[in-house]
């Protein structure tokens, strides 16, 4: 059973290429879809935009977001992905540079699954992002859209 794809959010291309290098390495970088920036993100998570032709029956496992976004920051698109239905209960996870504890605040009221600091170092780096990727999607029991 397909556990699946793993949505990032990330504007930064060196976070992006550590996220999928670190998720490769544990073999899950074939279900990992990538956006930069947070209009991109609504429009692929809603079909809109240059997704139209996406098919929204896809499950989901989980959406790493950066808070730190252009066009639509990470809050607002934890906000629209939580008062809609279709998206309501969708598992997300900041992931995030952001070491202020309003951040932390606003993400969990906001109704963010879970807060991760981007590690500074490399290998904590990869070893974080490969441990996030294991758990959402081999471990962790997610409700599918009816």
């Amino acid at each position: 059973m397909q556990a699946g794809l793993i949505l990032l959010v990330e504007d930064n291309h060196q976070d992006e290429l550590l996220v999928l290098r670190a998720l490769k390495k544990v073999n899950l970088a074939n279900k990992v879809e990538v956006v930069r920036d947070g209009q991109q993100a609504l429009d692929f998570l809603f079909c809109e935009g240059e997704f139209t032709d996406r098919d929204c029956s896809e499950p989901l496992a989980v959406v790493l977001l950066d808070l730190n976004l252009p066009r639509v920051n990470g809050l607002e698109v934890l906000r629209r992905l939580r008062t809609d239905g279709r998206t309501h209960l969708l598992p997300v996870v900041i992931l995030t540079s952001s070491d202020e504890e309003r951040d932390l605040v606003a993400s969990y009221e906001g109704g963010a699954n879970s807060f991760v600091r981007k590690p500074l170092d490399f290998k904590e780096f990869a070893e974080t992002v490969a441990s996030l990727g294991i758990y959402w999607q081999a471990i962790n029991k997610p409700v599918r859209p009816r």
